[in-house]
């Protein structure tokens, strides 16, 4: 079990992040057993301190199923919060009943509790990131498509943090079928709660599959030469549709590899799509 540090905490935290990355651009070395975690008040989730560092984003051509995700160095300037879980509905709701989140209350196919929130667009991902950051004082926001790559492959260069195979019981998504990337499992038909599986090496959970993740990022076909390489946001492209990371318990493992990426309409809304988010130091 991680610590739990309050703000105050976090400046030299995040002073030797950056001291780290001046001497190396890998990530720096972490234990998933005691992650540095903040949690700024009691209705708020979880966040992770995931360390500055520099990675490959994107997939070799090697890799199988993959799409348009030609590789490129990222850079990670500062350290940044991460939400150690997928947003859940208990979480949602506390929102909801301190005004914010437009007031909106998902249906809960599932169950609420630790079940993670969904049926929320990208507006209403948007719309918790900023009722954080009023109830805190804090910057809250989705992680940009960098963000999150890096926070999911949290060193890793392989399809999965946990490798170059994926297991059903690693993560939640579809293995009724054997492919190159996972032996065949059961296909669980719904989300489960959060933390059920293994954390990555940050300490974060559930960034392999259970509910997609919406992130800042505009939709762009690929990683063209303009895209930021120093973890901001793409905010050109077609920003009427925004990006979706880590794949959810309704696909195959091709989509839940940290390189994978899709696509929805800022307004759309599913029983696959889900929250996390990030927070400024």
């Amino acid at each position: 079990m991680g610590r739990v540090w309050f703000a105050a905490a976090l400046t030299l935290a995040v002073a030797v992040s950056a001291g780290a990355l001046a001497k190396t651009r890998r990530p720096a070395p972490a234990d998933a057993s005691k992650p540095l975690i903040v949690k700024d008040c009691r209705d708020c989730p979880q966040m992770v301190v995931v360390p500055a560092g520099e990675f490959m984003m994107g997939s070799p051509k090697t890799e199988p199923h993959r799409g348009d995700e030609a590789q490129h160095v990222v850079t990670i300037f500062r350290a940044f919060g991460v939400s150690r879980f997928e947003i859940t509905f208990a979480e949602w709701d506390a929102c909801v009943r301190d005004g914010g989140c437009d007031g909106y209350r998902p249906e809960a196919p599932w169950g609420r509790g630790r079940m993670p929130v969904v049926n929320v667009n990208w507006r209403n991902a948007a719309a918790y990131a900023d009722w954080l950051t009023r109830k805190t004082g804090h910057k809250y926001r989705l992680l940009s498509e960098a963000e999150w790559e890096y926070a999911a492959r949290a060193g890793s260069t392989m399809p999965y943090a946990s490798g170059p195979t994926l297991s059903a019981a690693d993560a939640n998504f579809d293995a009724g079928e054997k492919t190159e990337l996972n032996p065949k499992g059961p296909a669980r038909g719904k989300a489960v709660q959060v933390g059920r599986f293994k954390p990555n090496a940050f300490g974060l959970y559930d960034m392999q599959g259970n509910v997609w993740e919406w992130v800042q990022d505009c939709w762009n076909d690929e990683y063209g030469p303009s895209l930021p390489r120093d973890g901001k946001p793409a905010l050109t492209g077609d920003c009427a549709g925004r990006v979706l990371r880590g794949g959810s318990w309704e696909d195959g493992a091709a989509d839940v590899r940290a390189a994978a990426r899709v696509a929805s309409a800022v307004g759309d809304r599913s029983w696959s799509d889900g929250i996390r988010v990030a927070r400024e130091f």
